[in-house]
């Protein structure tokens, strides 16, 4: 089928694109966005100040009627940064707007006039934050995946509803183009009954292993830990250094994601996005596999099943290792990563549309978009709380099984294990927090 094969470049997915974190780029046809009209701008907090959140903050910024105001980080010198974008982002915008800072987001949560926060902190502070959000009154934007654990998840789910909070997932992927066509593509029967999904996203994670180095003077450490239980020294590669004299962001995303003590690996960092989008494509939203097998027993991936006898597997499509997702039916496949798009017709191929300037992935915004659109509107964004849930399941789950080195099986309806007589991944449902941490 080489002939069929066709790579789209970014330029011909793109709907909409932003500046990178370096250079802030108004985008005049912004202006035309719909959203419900409000008497007063929206106010945008974040929470967690670094390489994320920056993307995040050139594009929040952009979206006519949303303003930031505040930023909170454990980070001394990402506080500084954040003041400095937010600053001469409004000079150059003809506007004056006054940005305050903080080291806790208790406090940034205790200003009334924040509509919404978002969210980009480690993993394991997700839920607890969040959590806090919705009940000091904010909308949130939380990056993915949603929680640490399945536990955190639900009670999340929770607090969302009963305090009528809008709560959003930073998956974009829904948000782009090459995904959305072939979902619609694969819901509407175009390749037949599917039987296979492979979606690779990387390794399960690994003992953190990295070698202790001196502590930054401005960076609170046991803030960063949160409710983690363990000791862990820092490194540098768990909060990357940034300068601001000369403008330097970080170099490499936080280091914290690959270890098992702070974070989930592939499994979970690109599986959040991966996983997500097999989730959509098989109608499984809201739902989630019934039996999960690990690396090992002779196989080099983790594999899902779903009760119609589905298997998805983490595993690769090519031999380039790209991080997408192969959906295989009775009749045809289809492939799909960012900015790419494969299928075993010519004839499934999107149709080529009108495009903005090309840029890194992390900038697009119609995602965000959609966020406040929901937040003014009152209404769910394209990926509310309980999809996050169930997409953030399916990952945890794998990683679970390979610790546990054994398929387990669950139920997705009631999101308890089946058969665990020894009791040992109920346990993994959650972990026991530090003292002085609570999640309600």
């Amino acid at each position: 089928m080489k002939e069929h094969k066709k790579q789209w470049s970014r330029r011909q997915f793109i709907n909409l694109t932003i500046g990178s974190a370096a250079g802030l780029a108004v985008i005049p046809h912004l202006t035309s966005c719909k959203t419900a009209p409000v008497d007063t701008d929206l106010k945008l907090g974040f929470i967690g100040l670094g390489r994320q959140a920056m993307f995040l903050l050139n594009g929040f910024m952009q979206v006519p009627g949303v303003k930031a105001v505040a930023g909170c980080d454990v980070y001394g010198i990402k506080r500084k940064r954040f003041e400095k974008r937010v600053t001469e982002f409004y000079a150059k915008a003809g506007k004056e707007v006054k940005v305050e800072t903080f080291e806790k987001y208790q406090d940034l949560l205790a200003r009334t006039d924040i509509n919404a926060v978002v969210i980009a902190v480690p993993d394991h502070s997700h839920a607890i934050i969040a959590i806090a959000a919705c009940k000091a009154g904010k909308d949130v934007y939380l990056e993915k995946p949603m929680t640490f654990t399945i536990f955190e998840g639900q009670q999340l789910k929770k607090v969302v509803r009963e305090n009528n909070r809008i709560l959003g997932i930073g998956s974009q992927q829904r948000s782009s183009p090459e995904f959305q066509h072939a979902v619609k593509l694969v819901q509407e029967g175009a390749i037949g009954k599917i039987t296979k999904v492979n979606a690779y996203v990387g390794a399960p994670p690994k003992p953190y292993d990295l070698p202790e180095e001196p502590l930054p003077a401005d960076l609170n450490w046991d803030l960063w830990l949160g409710s983690l239980p363990m000791p862990i020294h820092f490194n540098n590669e768990l909060n990357p250094p940034i300068s601001l004299d000369p403008p330097v962001d970080e170099k490499i995303w936080g280091g914290w994601r690959w270890y098992k003590e702070m974070g989930g690996g592939f499994t979970t960092d690109w599986g959040a996005h991966m996983f997500d989008i097999a989730q959509w494509g098989l109608g499984m939203d809201k739902s989630g596999p019934v039996e999960i097998s690990p690396v090992g027993d002779g196989t080099e991936f983790i594999s899902w099943k779903y009760a119609n006898g589905v298997v998805m597997a983490s595993e690769p499509f090519d031999e380039k290792l790209t991080k997408g997702v192969k959906f295989i039916g009775e009749t045809g496949w289809i492939e799909v990563s960012r900015g790419y798009f494969n299928a075993s017709d010519p004839k499934f191929n999107p149709p080529a549309s009108a495009t903005a300037n090309d840029g890194p992935y992390e900038t697009r915004i119609p995602h965000q978009v959609n966020f406040i659109e929901a937040v003014k509107s009152r209404k769910d964004p394209v990926v509310p709380v309980e999809i996050g849930h169930s997409s953030c399941t399916v990952c945890t789950l794998g990683n679970i099984a390979c610790e546990l080195k054994r398929t387990i099986k669950w139920n997705p309806e009631t999101e308890t294990f089946v058969d665990d007589a020894d009791g040992a991944a109920t346990k993994l449902l959650h972990y026991q927090y530090r003292a002085g941490y609570n999640l309600m």
